[in-house]
This record gives structure tokens, C-alpha cells and sequence, in this order.
């Protein structure tokens, strides 16, 4: 767990904000006024991922960007379980502490599992949806979908499932304090120009040792090890609800985890007229690659809906 007042010589210097009502320390970054806008990161990053957004989302919105559980500032508690649902869980927990309503979701990779399944439960308080290179995996349940092209077969996942095999999963997945930016580049990391010294610091600093890296470990198993299909089953019937909210897809077609078709054919038919914007140069940590893009569409299509 990273300090609560490190900021990785001022790239990171948004005041520390903690919630205790899941029974372990949460950490959020609460920026700004106005309607809610929640970020949230996926694999195996942290809040740090959304450190361009902040400033210039603040400007017009609440802006909160929560570590999940085991990832970030946030405690990993070794006692809980480490899956889609808990993580959801520990969401809805916070919203709720900070009553939060009228949301706006800017999420990518788990983040869209996560603010989607939150959302088939509680979609009341949710208003839009800005989807980057991640998918909400609900397509499946709407009448006549087209068959997903696969997830398992992309560089991570394809990874993910080999090294289970011969043994090297967790040796990796379990010094990441040393293996982050390798992992990333698995992910689909592109813009190595970003990477300095307190670059690295930052993204492996939640990482000391193998106790601190549960909540990396066990996110790819959710999928590999097909843990998540009875919860998100379970949401099936906020649906109809989840798809009449605006939603935006950003996607950059260098993603190495979740492959572009997939996820453009999941946005396509929750969301027949959502609006598709394809990044050719941009890999899966788009935040990385295109910020400033990424943060300009998001803006507009806030104002547009």
C-alpha cells in the first residue's frame, strides 16, 4: 500500500480521501464540484492511470477516482475475496457514504465489469457511460446479440492461461513491485515515452511484496478461470435498464487484453447508437496514450447528453 501522502514528486498530488465501510481502507481522490463523474482504473494500475483527467475534469465535476481493494493507497486486506463481485461490492459501499447520484462513469478495462454490474443493481444513480478499451459484458443477454469474438485468445489472456499451466503465474503476477511495466507491456502498454523513474515508482510502489499483489492476482483469474459468470448472470435483469443510458466507446486497436472487436461488438449492441471513436495508435492504458484526447470526449459528450 502506498503512503497516503506520496505524490511521486508532484504527479500525484491530489489531497487523500479514505472510506472504512467495507472493512478495509479505501482510498479516493475527491476533486471538484458538481455532478459526479467516477474513474475508475482495471489491471493491474490504480488511480494513478487517471492523473491528466483529474485536473482538467475537475474543472466542471465532482471528480472521484477510487483505488480499488488491494490496488493503489486502498489496503489489501488478505482476508477478503478478490472478485468481481466484492469489488462491486465495495463500489456501491462508497457511492453510497458519499451519496453520490446522477454519475457519470469514465472507466477502462475492469472498471467497465465493475460500473456495469453496479449499475443492472443500482441504476438509479447512474447517467452516462464513457467506456475506454474495456467492455460491460452484458451484450450476451439482449435479444438475437451476435456471438462475441473471443476474449481468451488475446496476448494476455492467451499469457495468462500458459503460465497457469507451467507455473509461472504467480513468480510474475507476484513480484510486481519488478514486473509491472513487463505485465503492462503484455496488457498492451504503448507509450514508452512516458516512462521515467517516478513513472515506474509509482505504478509498482503498491506492489512490496506478494501479500500486497492479491487483488493483481486474482482479477485475470475472474476471466481465465470463468469466475464471473454467475454474478454478472445474476444482473441480467437490469439489462434493458443498463442500455438506456448514453454510453460513448473510445477503443485504441493496440489493446493486447481485450481485443478491439470484442469490445466494439459488446458497445455496439448494448448501445446500437453510441458513439465509437477508434485510436489507432492507442494501446490498452489509452489514459497513457491519449489523454488529452480522451479527456476532449469525454467533455463532449457530456455536454451533448
Amino acid at each position: 500500500m502506498i503512503p497516503a501522502d506520496e505524490t511521486f514528486n508532484g504527479t500525484f498530488p491530489f489531497e487523500p480521501h479514505f472510506s472504512e465501510t467495507t472493512g478495509f481502507r479505501m482510498h479516493y481522490v475527491d476533486e471538484g464540484k458538481g455532478e459526479p463523474i467516477i474513474c475508475l482504473h482495471g489491471e493491474p494500475t490504480w488511480g494513478y492511470l487517471y492523473r491528466k483527467f483529474i485536473p482538467l475534469l475537475s474543472k466542471t465535476h465532482r471528480v472521484i477516482v477510487p483505488d480499488h481493494m488491494g490496488f493503489g493507497k486502498s489496503e489489501t486486506p488478505q482476508n477478503k475475496e478478490y472478485t468481481l463481485r466484492t469489488h462491486v461490492e465495495n463500489l456501491a459501499a462508497l457511492i453510497e457514504e458519499l451519496d453520490l447520484w446522477d454519475i457519470t462513469f469514465v472507466v477502462q478495462d475492469w472498471g467497465g465489469p465493475i460500473s456495469s454490474a453496479y449499475t443492472v443493481r443500482h441504476p438509479e444513480r447512474v447517467k452516462r457511460f464513457c467506456l475506454m478499451n474495456t467492455l460491460l459484458g452484458y451484450s450476451p443477454f439482449v435479444k438475437n446479440a451476435p456471438k462475441l469474438p473471443p476474449g481468451h485468445t488475446s496476448p494476455w489472456f492467451t499469457w495468462v492461461i500458459e503460465s497457469l499451466k507451467d507455473g509461472s503465474y504467480y513468480e510474475v503476477m507476484g513480484n510486481l513491485g519488478s514486473t509491472v511495466l513487463s505485465v503492462m507491456k503484455i496488457l498492451g502498454f504503448e507509450n514508452s515515452a512516458v516512462v521515467n523513474e517516478t513513472w515506474l515508482r509509482a505504478y509498482s510502489a503498491p506492489f512490496e511484496n506478494k501479500e500486497e499483489c492479491k487483488g493483481a492476482i486474482e482479477f485475470p483469474l475472474d476471466v481465465a478461470l470463468q469466475r464471473v459468470a454467475n454474478y454478472v448472470k445474476e444482473g441480467a435483469s437490469g439489462v434493458e435498464e443498463l442500455r438506456r443510458k448514453p454510453a460513448m466507446l473510445a477503443e485504441g486497436m493496440r489493446d493486447r487484453a481485450i481485443p478491439p472487436e470484442r469490445a466494439i461488438t459488446d458497445f455496439k449492441t448494448l448501445f446500437p447508437n453510441g458513439p465509437i471513436v477508434e485510436l489507432e495508435n492507442v494501446g490498452h492504458f489509452c489514459q497513457e496514450d491519449a489523454p488529452e484526447t480522451l479527456v476532449a470526449l469525454i467533455q463532449q459528450f457530456i455536454q451533448m447528453t
